[in-house]
């Protein structure tokens, strides 16, 4: 995954350039958004393989354009156009959320290879996506000039929301 780089706001003149900021909010965010994909996918039926793949990648780039047309939106001056150049700023600054469905994606698609059956590719995914929110929570912590024992945190807290949504799967009987 690609670290997206945050454009400077207008206005912004204080703190490092927009190419030395990383933000992985939209990486740990798009993860958590795969992870809910998957363990709620199961509760409304048996998808095949391909139908849950394109769920994943259809999921993350509707929220990638809702992120993007509300950043753009919120950060408008009343009465201000968006220009395009900042609409490719800020599309490419939430790709992250994209890109963050592209592992679980991929995982379920070769999950026949593994000899996975549906269950077991729901949980492979779900596990997969739960694991890159800790990290990305983490990398990001750490990137930002967090300490070890914040990015440690960070990670946990991460881990927590995750396993939130990998009980409610359990709970649902998948």
């Amino acid at each position: 995954m690609s670290s997206p780089v945050v454009p400077p706001r207008e206005g912004d003149h204080d703190g490092p350039p927009a190419a030395e900021h990383t933000d992985y909010a939209g990486a740990v965010y798009g993860s958590m958004l795969a992870a809910s994909v998957v363990a709620t996918s199961s509760v409304v039926g048996g998808y095949p393989r391909l139908q849950l793949a394109v769920m994943l990648i259809v999921t993350g780039l509707v929220f990638w354009g809702a992120h993007a047309y509300a950043r753009l939106a919120g950060e408008r001056l009343v009465g201000q156009g968006i220009t395009w150049r900042e609409t490719r700023q800020v599309a490419g600054h939430e790709w992250s959320i994209v890109e963050a469905a592209m592992l679980p994606a991929a995982v379920v698609l070769i999950s026949p290879a593994l000899g996975l059956g549906l269950a077991g590719t729901a949980w492979l995914a779900l596990s997969i996506a739960v694991a890159q929110q800790v990290v990305w929570a983490f990398v990001g912590a750490v990137r930002a000039g967090a300490s070890r024992r914040q990015a440690a945190v960070e990670g946990l807290v991460n881990l927590v929301l995750g396993l939130v949504i990998v009980a409610a799967k359990a709970a649902l009987g998948h």
